[in-house]
């Protein structure tokens, strides 16, 4: 039997959306969720952008705001295809991914692969240092979501934006 995967905590709940700037406003406005600050992630910045298994270079202006201890995510896409999109067009707007924070990504997807799930879209590199990367796995089957799992950079570029602003 394959080990598990322990889970220590969610670092992340994400959500994809159409207008990210209309997502952000309504989280601050209703419930006070905020700062946001706000990125766009693609080429050159984020390397080796892979979509079901090929090669795949994608844009998206993603959200970032803690709400306690959970970092929430807002993504919009801004070209594909990639996981993003799907989602859009099959389920419309809403929670998309569950994020979980690792330390040698190398490992963690290892490990996952083990257990039979398989990366749907990955890159790397969106730190100050090129460092940071992401892989995303399809659960769909178990899960009834994707299980992002996040490198977190040593450090991160200032935002493009923050709103509010300060």
């Amino acid at each position: 039997m394959t080990e598990p995967f322990r889970i220590g905590k969610i670092g992340q709940v994400a959500f994809v959306v159409r207008e990210l700037d209309a997502r952000v406003h309504a989280f601050w406005n209703d419930f006070r969720i905020g700062p946001w600050n706000i990125y766009v992630f693609e080429p050159p910045r984020v390397q080796d952008m892979t979509y079901r298994g090929r090669r795949q270079d994608f844009r998206m202006r993603v959200a970032f705001a803690m709400c306690g201890e959970t970092q929430i995510e807002l993504v919009q896409s801004l070209q594909g295809p990639n996981v993003y999109e799907e989602f859009l067009s099959q389920c419309g707007e809403g929670v998309q991914h569950l994020g979980i924070h690792v330390t040698d990504m190398a490992a963690a997807t290892g490990k996952m692969q083990a257990l039979g799930y398989d990366v749907i879209q990955s890159g790397r590199g969106y730190g100050v240092q090129g460092d940071g990367a992401f892989a995303y796995f399809s659960t769909d089957d178990r899960l009834s979501t994707l299980i992002e799992l996040i490198q977190l950079p040593a450090q991160r570029y200032p935002p493009d934006a923050v709103y509010p602003a300060a």
